[in-house]
Formats: C-alpha cells, sequence, structure tokens
C-alpha cells in the first residue's frame, strides 16, 4: 500500500483600504510555483454532501475589461476540456467549444 501525501496551494491576496484586491499571489511548492503574480482568479469548491458548489472569484483593481474577457474566454474553453476528461461525453463538450467560440466572437477577442 502506498504511503499517502499532502500538497498545498497558496493565495496570498493584498487588499487596499476598501478591501479590494491590489495584488495576488499564489504559491503550488510540488510544482514549483513559489509566490507567482496572477490579476485575477475564479476558484470552484464542490461540496458533495450539500451537492453545491461554493466560488471565490477575485480580481485586482487595475485589471481592463478586455483582459477580463479573454481570461473568461480562455477558462470557458479550459473549463470544456476539463468536462470532456471528467466525462468523456463529446457532445456537450462540442456545444461548450462551441459557445466558447460565440462568446469570442461577439467580444471581438483575438488570442494574443
Amino acid at each position: 500500500m502506498s504511503e499517502k501525501t499532502e500538497s498545498t496551494l497558496t493565495l496570498k491576496v493584498t487588499l487596499d483600504e476598501n478591501k479590494i484586491p491590489e495584488k495576488i499571489l499564489w504559491s503550488a511548492p510540488d510544482g514549483q510555483v513559489v509566490d507567482e503574480s496572477a490579476q485575477a482568479i475564479l476558484l470552484s469548491l464542490w461540496n458533495a454532501t450539500s451537492q453545491e458548489t461554493s466560488k471565490i472569484d477575485l480580481w485586482v483593481k487595475e485589471m481592463a475589461v478586455d483582459q477580463m474577457q479573454l481570461f473568461f474566454y480562455q477558462t470557458l474553453l479550459l473549463l470544456s476540456e476539463t468536462y470532456f476528461k471528467a466525462t468523456n461525453d463529446e457532445q456537450m463538450t462540442e456545444a461548450l467549444r462551441d459557445y466558447c467560440n460565440y462568446f469570442a466572437e461577439q467580444r471581438n477577442i483575438k488570442e494574443p
């Protein structure tokens, strides 16, 4: 039987006097990431007992709207990949990708 290990993910958020995020740093020592800067974070947590999702959404006050739109677009694409890995549901994954393309088209998003 293999020995269990633990991994730690850390978020550090610096707030201004109005409790608005100014700086976000994250660390994942197992992935050799220490105090990496980020402009935004979307974190979802699933509670199997209550069958509910909790979330933490943070972004720094200097984040531009066009950056937020690109962030959402890329996040939605990544979620479609995660959904496919978790369910192997090709039909719904393709529908999610189609929506991502629609979103990008409507927001005039071009990948950098």
